[in-house]
C-alpha cells in the first residue's frame, strides 16, 4: 500500500471519528456547549486538557524549534511545563470555587466592572487569535505535504473541519474529541520516537537517548556538538541567547500558561473543585509523556538531518541522489537548495541561505529539476529547513515505515486542530456570553445565546484562517507571543483577583490595559514593522517581553489600587471565601 494512501486512510479515518462524536456529544444547550454539562470524569478531562494543551506548537513544532536552537529551546520547555503546574496549583481550584467558567466573567465580577469585563474580552480574543493562528498554520503545513496542496490550501480544509465539530459539538463534543485525539497524537509522537532511539542508540527509552554512546564512542550531544561546529553553527549545547532574555522568555511561557483561557475553562468541565485537582495531576502526567520525549526527538533528527544532506563525509550530496522525502518537502515550499558553485551538491551549512529568511519559489525549476528561488544569497551552495517540518519529516529522513509516517500525519492533525477547537470555543464564549449574554442583552434565552455563540465561532475560524495563512513567524514562536500577551494581561488580574482583598476596579483595569498595551506595542514594532535584535530593551525578545509586561501590569495596579477606594465588602468577603477549605473554620471532634 502506498503512503500517500496510508496517509489518506490514517488522517481520514481519525477525521470520521472526530466529526462522528462530536455528532455524537452534540451540545443541546448552554452549558453543555460552553463546559460540557459540568459531567466530564477527571481521567477523561485529564486527556481532554492535556489534546488542549499540546497544541501544533508542541506536536509539530517544539522539537523543530529544539534541534535548531539547542540550548536555547530549554526556554518553552521550561516555561511550558512549569506554567502548567502553576495554573493547575495555583489558580485552577480557586477559579473553580469561584464558579466563573471564562475569564472576562471572573474579571468582571471579582472586580464588578462591566469596563473590566470589556477589557478581559479584548484580552481573550487577542490571546486567542494570536495563538490559533499557528494552530491553523501547522495544519496547513501537514496538508501541504500528505495531501499535495499548497500551504494556504492546507489551512482552509482545517478551517472546514474545525467547522463540524467546534461548532456543532461545543465544548462537549470537543472534550470526547480531545480524549480521542490525544490518544492519536501521543501515539504518532511516540512511536516514531521509540524506533529513532533504537536506531541512533540502540535504547528503546528515547528519554535517556541524548546521553547514550553511540558506536563512535560518543554521545549523541558530544555529536551534535562536533557537527554543529564543522558546519559553522554555534554548539548545539551552546546557545546564543542572553541569560536575561532566557529568564524572561521562560517566565513569560510559564505566567502565560497560568492566563490561557481555553484552559482554564478545562476545569470546569468536572462536576466538584477535587476532580478539578485529580485531572490537573492527570493531566500533568499525560503532558510529561510528550515533553519529556521532545529533546531526544530533537537531537535524533537534527543528526539524521545533516548527515542524510551533507552525506557521510559531509561534503553534501548530488540533487539527483537526495532521497525522496527532500524534494517532497521542496514541492511544499517548506525546503528549498541554491546551487550557487553549480557543482549539483547538495549541502547543509552556516548562513542566510536565502534574503528575508524564507524562500520564494518561481514557476522554472533548475538544471536538475530543483524549484528555483528568486531571492537566494549569493554564497555558496546552501538549504533552508522549516523549522516546523522536524517533527513531520524525521520518520522519512530515518526511512522508517509507510505507516509511522501515516500516524505522524494524523497526530499532527489532531495536535493541531484539538487546541484550534479549544480556542475558537473561547473566543466564541466570550462573544455571546460574556458580551451578548452578561452586557448588552441579558434577556435573551439560552436558545438565542447558542446561536451568537455559533455564529461568533463561523466567524472566529474564518478570522483564524487568515492568520494562519499570514502567520507573523513559525508555529511555535507564533504561539510564543500568544503565551506573553496572556501573561502581560489576564495573569496578573486572576492572581490579584484571587490573593489580594485589596484589589479593586481601577487598579486591574490600570494594569491591564498598561501591560497589554506595552507588550502588544513591543511585538508589533518588532514583528510587523522592522524592528532589528539590536534593538531589544536589555536584549529581550519579543517572545520574553510577556514577562515586562506582566510586571508593569503588577506595579501600576497595586499603585492605582493603593490610592482608590477598596472593594465592596461582599467582594472581599468572597475572595476571603474561595482560599479557605470549605469546613476549615469548623470544630472536630477528636
Amino acid at each position: 500500500m502506498s503512503l500517500d494512501l496510508l496517509t489518506y486512510m490514517f488522517i481520514g479515518g481519525s477525521f470520521a471519528l472526530y466529526i462522528g462524536i462530536a455528532i455524537w456529544a452534540r451540545a443541546g444547550s448552554t452549558t453543555e456547549f460552553y463546559i460540557a454539562g459540568g459531567g466530564v470524569p477527571p481521567v477523561a478531562n485529564g486527556m481532554a486538557t492535556a489534546a488542549d494543551w499540546m497544541s501544533a506548537a508542541s506536536f509539530i513544532s517544539l522539537a523543530g524549534i529544539v534541534s535548531f536552537i539547542g540550548r536555547d529551546g530549554a526556554a518553552y520547555l521550561m516555561g511550558w511545563t512549569g506554567g502548567y503546574v502553576l495554573l493547575a496549583m495555583l489558580l485552577a481550584p480557586y477559579l473553580r470555587k469561584f464558579g466563573k467558567f471564562t475569564v472576562p466573567d471572573f474579571v468582571g465580577d471579582r472586580y464588578y466592572s462591566k469596563t473590566a469585563r470589556y477589557i478581559a474580552v479584548i484580552c481573550t480574543i487577542v490571546i486567542s487569535f494570536t495563538y490559533v493562528a499557528g494552530q491553523m498554520r501547522g495544519v496547513g503545513i501537514v496538508f501541504s505535504r500528505y495531501l499535495h496542496v499548497d500551504i494556504n490550501t492546507g489551512v482552509i480544509v482545517g478551517m472546514v473541519i474545525v467547522f463540524f465539530y467546534a461548532v456543532l459539538g461545543g465544548m462537549k463534543g470537543i472534550t470526547y474529541t480531545q480524549v480521542a485525539q490525544y490518544c492519536v497524537l501521543i501515539m504518532a509522537f511516540m512511536v516514531p520516537a521509540f524506533f529513532l532511539s533504537m536506531q541512533v542508540t540502540g535504547h528503546f527509552l528515547p528519554q535517556i537517548g541524548l546521553g547514550a554512546t553511540l558506536e563512535d564512542g560518543r554521545s549523541v550531544l558530544v555529536t551534535l556538538n562536533e557537527l554543529s561546529s564543522e558546519l559553522g553553527f554555534d554548539q548545539y549545547t551552546q546557545g546564543n541567547k542572553t541569560t536575561i532574555d532566557m529568564f524572561f522568555m521562560t517566565a513569560a511561557l510559564m505566567c502565560g500558561t497560568a492566563g490561557l483561557p481555553h484552559v482554564i475553562v478545562r476545569f470546569f468541565t468536572v462536576p466538584r473543585v477535587k476532580d478539578a485537582r485529580i485531572s490537573a495531576g492527570w493531566a500533568l502526567i499525560f503532558i510529561a509523556i510528550l515533553y519529556t520525549t521532545v529533546p531526544a526527538v530533537a537531537g535524533f533528527g537534527r543528526v539524521n538531518l545533516i548527515e542524510t544532506i551533507n552525506g557521510p563525509d559531509n561534503a553534501g550530496v548530488e540533487y539527483t541522489q537526495m532521497p525522496s522525502w527532500f524534494k517532497n518537502w521542496e514541492s511544499s515550499g517548506l525546503i528549498a537548495w541554491a546551487d550557487k558553485n553549480g557543482d549539483g551538491k547538495v549541502q547543509y551549512q552556516a548562513g542566510a541561505a536565502f534574503d528575508g529568511g524564507k524562500p520564494a519559489f518561481i514557476d522554472s525549476r533548475g538544471d536538475y529539476g530543483e524549484r528555483l528561488t528568486e531571492n537566494a544569497s549569493s554564497s555558496a551552495n546552501e538549504v533552508y529547513v522549516d523549522r516546523d517540518i522536524m517533527v513531520l519529516a524525521n520518520p522519512e529522513i530515518a526511512n522508517l515505515p509507510d505507516w509511522v509516517i501515516a500516524l505522524v500525519a494524523a497526530g499532527a492533525v489532531a495536535a493541531a486542530l484539538s487546541t484550534a477547537a479549544g480556542l475558537l470555543l473561547v473566543i466564541s464564549t466570550s462573544i455571546s456570553h460574556d458580551l451578548m449574554k452578561k452586557s448588552i442583552n441579558p434577556n435573551i434565552t439560552d436558545k438565542q445565546e447558542l446561536t451568537y455563540a455559533r455564529l461568533a465561532a463561523i466567524v472566529a475560524i474564518i478570522i483564524a484562517g487568515y492568520f494562519g495563512i499570514n502567520p507573523p513567524g513559525f508555529v511555535a514562536q507564533v504561539v510564543a507571543l500568544a503565551f506573553g500577551l496572556a501573561a502581560s494581561s489576564v495573569f496578573p488580574a486572576i492572581v490579584l483577583g484571587i490573593f489580594s482583598t485589596r484589589m479593586n476596579t481601577q487598579g486591574a483595569v490600570s494594569g491591564m490595559l498598561v501591560g497589554l498595551g506595552s507588550t502588544m506595542a513591543y511585538i508589533i514594532y518588532f514583528k510587523f514593522m522592522g524592528g532589528t535584535p539590536d534593538q531589544w530593551l536589555f536584549g529581550i525578545s519579543p517572545e520574553g517581553f510577556g514577562t515586562v509586561g506582566m510586571l508593569l501590569n503588577f506595579v501600576v495596579a497595586m499603585l492605582v489600587a493603593s490610592m482608590t477606594p477598596e472593594p465592596p465588602e461582599e467582594i472581599q468577603s468572597i475572595i476571603e471565601d474561595i482560599r479557605i477549605p470549605r469546613g476549615a473554620a469548623q470544630a472536630h471532634a477528636h
